[in-house]
């Protein structure tokens, strides 16, 4: 029997990623999507199920829990910017009505798979490498509701015996992607804008997103219940990623090098102004925590037991650069079943 595999945030960047990657492994993919309408290129694949529902709504997403042998948890509300609550709502709510639900099935589930983030470490201690053991201090709302979402799931693995696997990616970038990594360090340089923090010598954190879909089966099968693990490429500093980038795009626009203090300062004016527009900032405060510190992030942990093996960056950026060429197709030849 085809196995059933259900996706919530189906539609988004991991999702557009993952579902070909599963239909390609044989799997019957249900996904959760509140429009489905908005996304004509599900009707591509033929081992689909679409439940229509949000996150948020329990009795739907038991009925999406309903039948399924493994799920993955990858919907949640990420920006750089927002009321803790609307984080909260949809990322710890969500996330529970999961749990919630499959706690009902238990016997039949082989894993869930929740996705978390690295990011929810907040601020790295200095000369330490962010492993699972690294302590968190959340630095903003979004970091604070994924580290409660991990709380939760690991305490329905331990109170009712959910085969919860934590996955913590880095920065997502790729083909299909427009926020966070790929504004910053592919869509802005192709438009001339390429600002460097105290001469780029901060360390970042990139993960290939076809990489974190493909290591997700890799979780249904080898990864260990009640375990995290990091899943990131080579962290390397950001003058290095716009070198490569610059390189494979011909680039050649002049770099702004930024002192620390004044992107700071910019990032509370612009913030403090979205509070009167109600628009999310170009640079809002809360990238800080992303921007101005060292991550130095080790994924040897997934690399031993799920078999992960990063693509290289300069790769991956070439990939990206090919579909922001080709005009950001909605599709591109590496998610084709």
């Amino acid at each position: 029997m085809t196995p059933i595999t259900l996706v919530t945030g189906g539609t988004g960047f991991l999702g557009r990623h993952l579902v070909p990657t599963l239909c390609r492994a044989g799997h019957t993919v249900r996904i959760l999507t509140r429009d489905p309408q908005s996304h004509s290129w599900l009707r591509r694949y033929p081992r689909i199920e679409i439940i229509q529902a949000d996150i948020l709504d329990a009795e739907r997403v038991a009925v999406a829990v309903a039948g399924c042998g493994t799920i993955v948890h990858a919907a949640g509300l990420f920006r750089f910017w927002g009321d803790q609550a609307d984080f909260e709502a949809t990322n710890v709510g969500g996330t529970e009505n999961i749990l919630r639900a499959a706690v009902e099935h238990v016997s039949s589930l082989k894993r869930i798979v929740t996705i978390s983030t690295v990011a929810l470490i907040g601020s790295p201690e200095p000369g330490r490498i962010v492993d699972e053991t690294h302590p968190s201090h959340p630095a903003d709302a979004y970091q604070c509701s994924k580290l409660h979402a991990e709380q939760l799931a690991l305490r329905y693995q331990r109170d009712y015996g959910l085969p919860v696997v934590i996955l913590r990616p880095g920065a997502f970038y790729g083909p299909l992607g427009s926020y966070a990594f790929n504004r910053l360090f592919f869509t802005d340089p192709l438009r001339g804008i390429i600002m460097q923090v105290n001469g780029g010598r901060y360390v970042t954190f990139p993960v290939y997103i076809g990489d974190v879909a493909r290591v997700i089966l890799q979780a249904f099968d080898h990864g260990r219940v009640g375990e995290i693990y990091n899943v990131s490429g080579d962290s390397l500093m950001h003058k290095q990623a716009f070198d490569i980038i610059c390189a494979e795009g011909n680039i050649r626009f002049p770099r702004i090098n930024i002192p620390g203090w004044m992107g700071v300062t910019t990032a509370r004016v612009l913030t403090a102004l979205a509070a009167v527009t109600g628009r999310e900032p170009f640079y809002p405060l809360s990238l800080r925590s992303y921007v101005y510190n060292d991550w130095h992030v080790s994924s040897e942990k997934a690399r031993r037991e799920l078999h992960f093996a990063p693509t290289n960056f300069r790769e991956g950026a070439r990939r990206t650069l090919a579909w922001y060429r080709a005009g950001q197709p909605d599709n591109i030849a590496e998610v084709e079943c």
